[in-house]
């Protein structure tokens, strides 16, 4: 073969390597924008492609961390929520701060805060595009995507909600992690009170 073919069919093929492995990763996060909460979504998107991409997969955030045949599937691959409906948002809040239902893989407290309650709605909104509706079910779209308690004002307060069923009322409560002292109130004899610690 002369040199001017062998260069033609080296240059060739590295085109067609470089176009092939262009195209790679060119998936982008793709929220509606007709959607009305689309600055928090978008960057709950980030979040979750940063962060849940590598165990889960969510088209909307251009992740593909699932197993596509369960047969292959590892025991870190996590659900693909293309697949499967996560409403109400109460569910996904408490696998973010409990690491998923089983707490086998997913870290607790993946994301925390206002991150932890705007990554949960927007896996509330986002998840159960192509999941299966079988007769007599509710299909995704039409489940309430509910509500999250309010985020408690205290820092010290931890935020607790029931997660089993579709939870009709949330309830907040706080926990200060300073345990009160223990009073004991002594009167004498000239009605002035003292108060000691025990």
């Amino acid at each position: 073969m002369n040199r001017p073919p062998r260069v033609i069919l080296f240059a060739l093929s590295s085109l067609v390597v470089a176009l092939s492995t262009a195209a790679c990763g060119t998936e982008r996060i793709s929220i509606p924008k007709s959607d009305p909460n689309y600055a928090a979504d978008l960057q709950a998107a980030q979040l979750f492609q940063e962060r849940c991409a590598g165990c889960h997969t969510l088209s909307y955030a251009a992740t593909h961390g699932s197993a596509a045949n369960p047969r292959t599937a590892q025991a870190i691959n996590g659900p693909d929520f293309d697949q499967r409906c996560e409403r109400p948002a109460i569910r996904v809040l408490y696998a973010i701060e409990n690491g998923g239902f089983s707490g086998a893989y997913m870290p607790q407290n993946v994301f925390v805060g206002q991150q932890a309650r705007e990554v949960a709605l927007f896996v509330a909104r986002f998840a159960g595009k192509d999941a299966e509706t079988n007769p007599g079910q509710t299909p995704c779209k039409d489940l309430p995507i509910g509500t999250l308690p309010p985020l408690p004002t205290d820092p010290t307060s931890v935020e607790t909600a029931g997660v089993s069923g579709t939870p009709t009322t949330a309830t907040t409560a706080t926990y200060s992690t300073n345990k009160p002292a223990a009073t004991k109130t002594k009167t004498k004899s000239k009605s002035k009170s003292k108060t000691k610690k025990i």
